[in-house]
């Protein structure tokens, strides 16, 4: 069960929205809130309905019309959709590179140069030896 499973029947949405049944009917007309069916054409509201009809009760009382509440509600919605979208397109992305063959690794040479290196691959370590040694004073 999540959100967006149809639970409550139109007199227990309406008290945990705070409205008339008949309010609830008006807004299903509208297309505020589209509750699911059951067979027999009763509604059914899920938590997340239960919260836009409280979301529109609030804009009522902020003073938009009913037209302006669709509207924001509608472009709440689309954005939420392409928010889904851009994840799912995130984690393709992400997938399809690490799944590349021959993908390419970078590595910070001696000189603080990038140098390029195939996927599985190590960079060269310098066999190099350096002595220091402090300058004497006289």
């Amino acid at each position: 069960m999540d959100e967006s499973t149809p639970l409550f029947a139109i007199a227990v949405a309406a008290e945990l929205a705070g409205m008339h049944p008949q309010t609830l009917r008006q807004y299903d007309r509208l297309g505020l809130v589209s509750p699911t069916r059951t067979a027999g054409q009763s509604r059914r509201y899920s938590m997340r309905d239960v919260v836009q009809l409280r979301e529109i009760a609030r804009l009522g009382a902020e003073g938009l019309n009913l037209e302006g509440i669709r509207r924001i509600l509608e472009l709440e919605n689309e954005n939420r959709a392409l928010q889904a979208r851009v994840r799912e397109l995130e984690t393709a992305l992400a997938d399809e590179l690490l799944a590349k063959p021959g993908r390419r690794v970078f590595a910070a040479g001696s000189e603080g140069e990038v140098v390029t290196l195939r996927a599985g691959t190590r960079a060269q370590k310098a066999n190099q030896l350096v002595v220091w040694r402090p300058l004497r004073r006289s």
